[in-house]
């Protein structure tokens, strides 16, 4: 997160103090990273209102820039801007689609965690992320190199959040139900699947020094068992990574990233593996 030199912040025109500039502006002052504003319309003139917004912030001390533009859609629009400007992290307001239009149109949030190359960030609240709480769900049970490094990835983010905001961290890792038929002993009892896990999150406990209390590793469904532990600890912040699956499989399976989305009571960064932004990149410069 400190990395971050660019921030693309989505300015919605009828919500133009959305809870996505906060939160930008929270943490480019603590890793002074340039704010690019972006209205996405192509019927409508903006630039007084980003020539207001912009100006006020730069009173306040942020480097700013702002753009209005429209490429085919919602998503695109944001991941075209993005590439462009060179912005590490997308912010964005989030608000549940019509459950009857999101069983027939994959919702544009959605398209955006699928497709953006660089993390995207979607606020949900105001609840303010200072001494809360910030959660890391990962699936060390996805144990190849790839899966590592995300986990990895996710758990830094979230600690270097957790840092920004003076905030505990916490880890939730879901396990399956234990397998009878398995071939493996350890996946035939709940104990010995749940001691596995902890002892996979061990490396990232002595690394980030979160304790036992603040690992949760849990039996059951992630898309149920996220949220859910997300609203009992009450957190301010969700970390997650996704595979981008895309396609047929995409639209039947999901991700759970995105099935939780609506469902989680925080804000939601979205991560995802190095080789999958690198590819993300390929096709965006494609176009």
């Amino acid at each position: 997160m400190r990395a971050v030199r660019s921030i693309l912040v989505v300015i919605e025109p009828e919500h133009p103090e959305g809870y996505a500039l906060k939160r930008a502006k929270l943490i480019a002052g603590v890793t002074q990273s340039h704010l690019h504003l972006l209205v996405c319309d192509k019927k409508h003139d903006h630039s007084g209102l980003l020539e207001v917004m912009s100006n006020a912030l730069r009173l306040d001390g942020y480097s700013v820039s702002g753009q209005q533009t429209w490429h085919e859609n919602l998503h695109q629009t944001i991941i075209t801007v993005q590439q462009a400007e060179g912005c590490g992290l997308i912010v964005k307001d989030h608000r549940p689609d019509n459950p009857l239009k999101k069983a027939l149109l994959t919702p544009e949030d959605w398209k955006l965690l699928r497709y953006a190359p660089c993390p995207v960030l979607m606020v949900k609240t105001q609840r303010p992320w200072t001494e809360g709480v910030i959660l890391a769900a990962v699936d060390v049970g996805n144990s190849d190199a790839e899966h590592r490094t995300l986990h990895a990835s996710i758990i830094n983010h979230a600690y270097e959040i957790a840092g920004l905001a003076k905030a505990s961290l916490h880890v939730i890792n879901a396990h399956p139900s234990p397998m009878l038929s398995s071939a493996d002993p350890v996946f035939q009892l709940t104990e010995t699947i749940e001691a596995r896990y902890r002892e996979q999150c061990k490396a990232f406990q002595d690394e980030y020094g979160f304790s036992d209390e603040q690992l949760h590793v849990v039996e059951g469904p992630a898309d149920v068992l996220i949220p859910f532990t997300a609203k009992k600890l009450g957190a301010a912040v969700t970390v997650m990574g996704t595979v981008a699956r895309t396609g047929f499989s995409g639209a039947l399976i999901g991700n759970t990233a995105e099935v939780v989305l609506d469902v989680l009571e925080s804000d939601v960064l979205v991560l995802k593996p190095d080789s999958i932004i690198a590819h993300l990149e390929e096709l965006v410069a494609q176009r």
